[in-house]
């Protein structure tokens, strides 16, 4: 019996008509997402990156050679605030992890790229990060990974509107 179903059976004992099963989902996911934040952050920090700037990284490295974006292309793959994003590439340019190129063409027109700092940067953050995030599941059986996993791409598709 864990801490989530104590509140369940006091809920129980309470307010025997309430069906408290979502609240113990929901009760779960919180605590198994701060778990998981602090791992995560853990690891990055090691990078001296914050979660947000980890992900523009990793980004523009799944981009592919050249490994740049437009500032859009990656606002709208990470779903953020052009003033989030631009704060996101003052911090990753002054520390040395990407550049802003203006087009030849047109100067107005501008992509970020990864440094070779932080192109090798990347290269070795993701690798710790999926070591860790292996380390989170290893608890699930083989089986039960890909169970849980589509359960959550149900439940997900319904937010996002995604089949």
């Amino acid at each position: 019996m864990d801490d989530i179903d104590k509140v369940a059976a006091q809920w129980a004992e309470e307010k025997p008509h309430l069906a408290t099963l979502p609240m113990e989902i929901f009760g779960r996911i919180m605590r198994l997402q701060k778990h998981i934040e602090a791992e995560i952050t853990a690891c990055h920090k090691q990078y001296g990156l914050t979660l947000g700037e980890f992900d523009v990284l990793a980004t523009l490295r799944r981009s592919g050679e050249p490994f740049n974006l437009t500032p859009s292309a990656l606002l709208s793959s990470m779903m953020l605030t052009s003033g989030a994003m631009t704060n996101r590439l003052d911090r990753l340019e002054s520390k040395g992890f990407i550049e802003r190129m203006h087009c030849t063409e047109d100067r107005r027109s501008v992509s970020v790229g990864l440094t070779a700092k932080g192109l090798s940067t990347i290269d070795e953050a993701i690798e710790e990060h999926v070591r860790i995030q292996h380390k989170l599941v290893e608890q699930l059986s083989d089986a039960e990974k890909p169970q849980l996993n589509q359960l959550l791409k149900i439940w997900l598709a319904a937010f996002e509107g995604v089949q």
